[in-house]
């Protein structure tokens, strides 16, 4: 039997289970536990004392600050950011003496969005490409693409672009990233990012 070398970055003190597939250049810190039967993609950094419950698909990029919780029923896109302390749940309406695993609720994250530190993403929610979720703020619904939430119930208070910058839109419904010059049109309350 010939010995495959690994190709990401486990530190010693991480726990992972068996069935899980890790991509290429991943790297997983200090006391993380990444549990069975979970997909992990390519150049993905995961922080200390992360827990990924079984069968969490995470793309490539993904990046996974300190002390963040992944439970079953969640799907990161490529390029995601998850902050420091923020937390998934995966049931509505959670009870000790009650098994509902049969009711985990999915939570889609998609392409390029970031949740900040401390936010709460309750289940069933999916958030939209390159949306921001800012610190400490609790989603209670499903977020569009490109919007800026904030608070506690999560309420939209703008639109951001690709590279995180707020947008202001003109009369005409369009915007610029004061960062690339990419050119953003809000129409019908969607944000498309013009090629």
């Amino acid at each position: 039997m010939i010995h495959q070398p690994v190709s990401y970055f486990a530190h010693a003190t991480a726990v992972i289970d068996e069935g899980c597939s890790i991509g290429a250049g991943t790297r997983i810190w200090h006391f993380s536990h990444v549990m069975p039967d979970c997909t992990i993609g390519e150049k993905c950094n995961i922080g200390q004392n992360v827990v990924i419950s079984p069968q969490v698909i995470l793309g490539n990029n993904v990046k996974v600050q300190n002390n963040v919780s992944i439970y079953t029923g969640v799907i990161c896109a490529d390029d995601v950011f998850l902050g420091p302390s923020m937390v998934f749940t995966n049931v509505i309406n959670p009870r000790s003496a009650v098994v509902r695993k049969d009711q985990y609720r999915q939570t889609h994250v998609k392409k390029g969005a970031s949740i900040g530190a401390n936010a709460t993403i309750v289940c069933g929610n999916d958030i939209g490409e390159y949306a921001m979720i800012g610190a400490g703020a609790v989603v209670t619904k499903s977020v569009p693409a490109y919007a800026l939430i904030v608070g506690n119930p999560g309420r939209q208070i703008g639109w951001v672009s690709e590279y995180g910058h707020r947008l202001t839109f003109d009369e005409k419904g369009m915007a610029e990233c004061p960062e690339t010059k990419q050119q953003y049109q809000l129409k019908d309350n969607k944000v498309t990012r013009l090629v």
